[in-house]
């Protein structure tokens, strides 16, 4: 039996994540009588399951009906990680590949013909994340979008990953906090730049990075529990400015 803190520390993934988990059904261990969470080995067992659906880009939501269901068998979830996590490790050996070769090709060395030089590249996901925003937004807005963002995708793409930095950085406070606050303020105007965001859009979207494994994972990569911390800081700037 582990307590958060010390399943957190044993995993690398914090007790805000935890507790997120407990709080939409995930993962729910048992608790003592004073509301300290305790982690059975059962739970540490679905806490892996969870990690590896999400390695593999899977959304909270679907883990959760997957693992729930009554027919869910755990020896043949973990042969289907294996099989996606093969499929994936050859795409990137596939792309480790094309640059070895570009390298050589650079250097005089071989020649490459052009439809090799993007051998192991996959646009589908991108397609598949403009068809959803369409759904989503209507075509107007994507299109509104694109054209802002179009001849400044470099110093846009600085100015956001500064943004989600110093988000990182602010992390450990509070999401009322005066900073946090500023920082998710900086970047409602950021995301106005290139499009048009309401509050309620702004809340919405916030939910979207907890809600869609894709957009966490990315978030996270600047730092763990980043977009939990946003949903959250997101929601608090949406009710104190409406």
């Amino acid at each position: 039996m582990l307590k958060i803190k010390e399943l957190s520390e044993l995993v690398g993934i914090s007790v805000r994540t935890l507790h997120h988990y407990d709080s939409i059904g995930l993962l729910c261990p048992e608790k003592t009588e004073a509301g300290y969470r305790i982690y059975s080995d059962k739970d540490i067992d679905c806490l892996q399951q969870i990690l590896f659906f999400k390695e593999l880009g899977f959304s909270l939501k679907e883990i959760k009906n997957i693992i729930s269901d009554p027919s869910f068998n755990k020896e043949e979830a973990l042969l289907t990680h294996k099989k996606m996590l093969l499929d994936k490790q050859a795409h990137i050996s596939k792309l480790v590949e094309t640059i070895d070769k570009t390298i050589r090709y650079q250097k005089g060395e071989i020649a490459m013909t052009d439809k090799e030089k993007f051998e192991g590249f996959d646009f589908s996901q991108g397609d598949l994340y403009e068809k959803e925003a369409r759904e989503k937004w209507g075509d107007k807005a994507v299109d509104d979008s694109k054209a802002k963002i179009k001849g400044n995708e470099a110093e846009l793409g600085e100015k956001m990953n500064a943004i989600y930095r110093n988000l990182a950085s602010l992390r450990h406070l509070s999401p009322e906090s005066n900073e946090a606050q500023a920082a998710i303020e900086q970047w409602f105007y950021f995301l106005n730049d290139m499009g048009s965001y309401s509050l309620e859009a702004l809340e919405g979207l916030g939910e979207m990075y907890v809600a869609d494994e894709r957009f966490t994972k990315n978030i996270d990569k600047f730092g763990e529990g980043l977009a939990l911390f946003m949903r959250d800081a997101m929601k608090i700037y949406s009710h104190k400015k409406k």
